[in-house]
């Protein structure tokens, strides 16, 4: 697992998450470990290095896709608290969730919405802003 994509995509994933990767790794490895360099090698290594959109908002774009397909709350969860570390702030957290309810319905956004207060609690727990 050391492409240079994967090198290059586990740096930007590392700057996001901090730690959050090993575990992903970590969980995996015993099972799949190419879904994890996937992972990590295409989404990362690849798109989110691209210039014409900043870290910050290829975070708002992913929190809102991810809440519109309704279906995805362990990644809604990891990158809610990514767009935190990357300077969205909550309230725009929550807007960016209401916004979906025009577009992808009021389940989904009430699911976002319910993903969304459990990492701000977890944050508020570990003294995280």
């Amino acid at each position: 697992m050391d492409s240079e994509r994967f090198i290059q995509g586990k740096k930007k994933l590392d700057q996001m998450s901090g730690n959050a990767v090993e575990t992903m790794i970590g969980n995996l490895d015993g099972i799949a470990p190419d879904l994890a360099r996937y992972t990590i090698e295409f989404p990362y290594g690849e798109i989110l290095v691209r210039p014409g959109l900043d870290t910050r908002s290829r975070q708002i774009a992913t929190v809102a896709a991810l809440t519109a397909l309704g279906n995805a709350p362990v990644q809604l969860k990891a990158h809610i608290d990514m767009a935190l570390n990357v300077g969205v702030t909550r309230q725009e957290v929550t807007e960016i969730i209401i916004q979906m309810a025009v577009y992808a319905g009021f389940p989904a956004a009430l699911n976002g919405m319910a993903v969304a207060k459990e990492v701000f609690s977890e944050r508020d727990r570990d003294g995280r802003n």
